[in-house]
This record gives structure tokens, sequence and C-alpha cells, in this order.
């Protein structure tokens, strides 16, 4: 196949309509539904994020290539359904951004990027409307299907946008401080055995959560992406723990938490002199 051909959309399109088909296609790919999909679409996302956050661009190219893969995959059973097409798809995102743009593909003109961030939720609740959504909420649209991280900052970005936010870091912090007390307060009904309580702590955590990730947002920093880092920086000193126990003989289980403790605090050397 020449390489042009093998470089196009189509190709990937035919693999996929192939795949399919109930006489010739794969079997696990036939039976295959769009509830079926959705959790590895999410999943092959999340694996793109994880590409870009080890900076390796060749691992990039794969994972884009699994995410372009599901849309194509949906895109199939649309089409089989009579609903859409890819060609559709494209059609209608293309459509959008050329719409969400009025200061790139028509006469409008915005100052910056907060400008346009700001025009591109007026126009999205204006095709709301326009499409005969009832709710009128600055909330309104907002996926009930994102992670709660990412759905947290979303809400307090759009309520941000008619002016209610804190004015900076420092208000959040001390809210964050106050959500930390109340936490703990909960925990202490919970040792004492007070009705209702494991309830209210849950809703306590919940509190603390969605400050923190009003923080993060203050801060420019992505709460999922921060802790992302987190998780990777927890695993790589656990394993260095794993393998200093190891070295000396014993197994990192049989240790009190002291022990275990001073391992933790060697890894987190041995880190800062690597770095």
């Amino acid at each position: 196949m020449p390489d042009a051909a093998a470089r196009d959309i189509g190709r990937l399109l035919a693999i996929m309509a192939r795949l399919r088909d109930p006489q010739r296609g794969c079997p696990w790919d036939v039976q295959q539904s769009f509830a079926s999909i959705a959790p590895y679409t999410i999943e092959e996302a999340y694996e793109v994020a994880d590409a870009i956050g080890r900076g390796d661009l060749d691992d990039l190219r794969g994972e884009l290539g699994d995410l372009l893969l599901q849309v194509v995959f949906h895109a199939q059973m649309a089409s089989e359904q009579g609903a859409f097409d890819f060609g559709d798809v494209v059609a209608a995102i293309s459509d959008k951004m050329e719409r969400r743009h009025p200061h790139v593909f028509g006469d409008a003109s915005v100052a910056d990027a907060e400008a346009q961030t700001a025009n591109w939720e007026a126009i999205k609740r204006a095709e709301r409307e326009h499409g005969g959504e009832a709710d009128t909420s600055v909330l309104a649209g907002i996926a009930r299907g994102l992670p709660e991280w990412q759905r947290a900052v979303k809400l307090q970005k759009r309520a941000a946008t008619i002016g209610f936010d804190w004015p900076g870091p420092g208000p959040v912090i001390d809210k964050l401080h106050e959500e930390i007390d109340e936490v703990r307060a909960e925990f202490d009904a919970l040792a004492r055995g007070e009705p209702g309580a494991r309830d209210r702590l849950e809703d306590e955590l919940g509190d603390l959560l969605f400050v923190a990730a009003n923080l993060a947002r203050h801060a420019k920093v992505d709460p999922g992406a921060a802790l992302r880092r987190a998780n990777a920086k927890f695993e790589r000193r656990f394993r260095a723990m794993e393998r200093f126990a190891a070295a000396d003989g014993v197994e990192l289980a049989s240790l009190d938490l002291d022990a275990q403790d001073a391992y933790w605090l060697r890894a987190k050397a041995e880190e800062k002199r690597g770095a």
C-alpha cells in the first residue's frame, strides 16, 4: 500500500467496518456496544494524558491512535444504526470550532485568552438556548460523567464567570483549614459513635476535596495532573523502600511503622540527591 494511502483516515474507517462485519469480522468487535466501549474510551484518554505527563512523544503518537480508534469505533456503530457516520462527526466538530471562534473565522475580536474563554461560554449558552434547553443556569451543560475533580473545577469556573469566586488563593487556604477542622470534628464524632457521623464525615471530606480543587484552580494547576504527580512520587518512593528492605534481607511487611518510615525517609533523601 502506498505510504499516502496507509496514512489516510479512510484506511482506518475500512478496517473498523471490516472488524464489525457480522460475517467476516472479529467476534469481540461485533458484540460491542456504545456502553461496553465507553470505559475503553475513557481509559484511552487517560493514557494520552499519561504519555503527555511523561513527556514521551513516541508513546503519545500511539496513544492518540488508540483514542482515535475509539472515535472511529463509536462512529461505525452509529452508522450501522443509521444515526450518523464519521463524516458527520468531522463536520459537526468543524462547524462548532468555526462557530465558537468568531474572532478567527468571523469579524469579532477578543482581547486575550481570558476574554475568549468568557466568549466561548457565552456562545455555548446561546447554543443551548437556541436548542430549546430549559435549564438556563450558569452551571447548565456541565457533563455529569466527568471525573469529579474535573467537574468540580468546571463548576467553580462557571460560577466565577458571574463573579462568585474567591479573590485569590489566601481565602481559599483559610477555607481549607476550616474544612480540615470540620473533618477532624466528624472523625471525633464517629469515634464517639454519634448517629449520622459517617454520613457527615463523607460530606465534610467532599467539601475538603472541593476546596482543594478550588485552590488548585487559583494556582492554575490541574488537580488531576497534580494528583498523578503525587501518585507517581509515592510509587517511586515505595518501590525504593522495597528495594532497600530487600537489600537488607528483610521483608518490608514484617517491619513496624517506625522502621518502614525510616526507609521512606531514606527513599526521599535518595530522590533529592538524584534530582
